[in-house]
């Protein structure tokens, strides 16, 4: 069974969460599941961050709002990001990022039976659970 995570990063215990968590709350992350660490984004050593990611199993799903919050070297973010994609077997959903340019299409043809969720998912280079995530949110977009 996939669990569903959050993390949130702020750089200085002044900086206010409250957008962070209100989208992950917004995406029904559990609180008992976001990980909040109050500190700079310089490197990985954080501690809630390090707790994180030893509970993340295979299937898990993990939202951020930003790439940003993860941290602020480049190098070290895509580093990290094949440790918690690769690795660990985890999707990664990040919420500020737009979806793919051909997502609108291949979910109407999903949605209307011409494709498969799963050649729907390739045909936007993402993952299927990430796909599904993104049809869910999606959907909750356009219906009232």
């Amino acid at each position: 069974m996939s669990n569903i995570y959050g993390y949130i990063r702020v750089s200085t215990r002044e900086q206010n969460e409250d957008r962070q968590l209100i989208a992950l709350c917004e995406m029904a992350v559990s609180e008992k599941n976001i990980f909040m660490d109050k500190q700079s984004g310089k490197d990985f050593n954080r501690p809630q961050y390090k707790k994180l990611v030893k509970k993340l199993k295979p299937g898990d799903l993990l939202y951020i709002k930003s790439i940003d919050r993860l941290g602020r070297n480049y190098g070290e973010i895509l580093e990290q990001w094949r440790i918690l994609t690769k690795e660990k077997g985890i999707d990664i959903v990040v919420l500020d990022m737009p979806l793919p340019e051909n997502f609108h299409e291949n979910y109407q043809r999903w949605k209307s039976g011409e494709i498969t969720c799963t050649t729907a998912a390739r045909a936007c280079g993402l993952p299927l659970s990430t796909f599904r995530d993104k049809a869910a949110a999606y959907e909750k977009a356009i219906l009232p």
